[in-house]
């Protein structure tokens, strides 16, 4: 599960480079490892928003609470992400020109894309493999403790 409060630390983090970078003068090419830090975070966040809005079965009726605790977070980490995004825009707008912002946003388009099918894929994968597993576990000792009680009832009436 992705953590929305890392992914603000991380994207923050990034952008507050980024920022220091632009403030000295450097290049924005010179900053693509930030940038890349940068984008992955705000896929990130937004991956925890979609997570949140269907979580998956064991969250759901174990920890009900947490859900609602998670959207919070994830909805202030989506406001900072915005924020962020606003700023650089300005930023890279201003120092490179309206067009400079297209491409970074193509770029980001790209990595997110890739991100999706790296890792978010294989992430929704473990999920259901374990889900399965848990249900699987559930149906097996339910079974059990049914032919268990079966046994039990004819072991007292004497037909076994």
């Amino acid at each position: 599960m992705i953590d929305p409060i890392t992914a603000v630390a991380t994207a923050t983090a990034a952008f507050n480079t980024i920022k220091q970078g632009f403030a000295v003068g450097r290049e924005i090419e010179s900053m693509a490892g930030d940038l890349g830090r940068w984008m992955g975070a705000v896929s990130d966040i937004k991956k925890a928003e979609e997570y949140n809005k269907k979580p998956p079965l064991f969250k759901k009726l174990f920890q009900a609470g947490s859900v609602e605790e998670e959207a919070l977070h994830i909805f202030m980490a989506k406001k900072k992400a915005e924020d962020m995004r606003e700023e650089l825009r300005n930023i890279i707008s201003m120092t490179r020109g309206p067009s400079a912002w297209e491409e970074l946003l193509k770029t980001e388009a790209d990595i997110r894309k890739r991100r999706q099918q790296a890792i978010y894929d294989q992430q929704e994968r473990q999920r259901k493999l374990f889900e399965i597993i848990i249900v699987t576990i559930g149906i097996a000792a339910c079974i059990a403790l049914v032919v268990g009680m079966i046994w039990l009832v004819g072991a007292d009436r004497g037909t076994w």
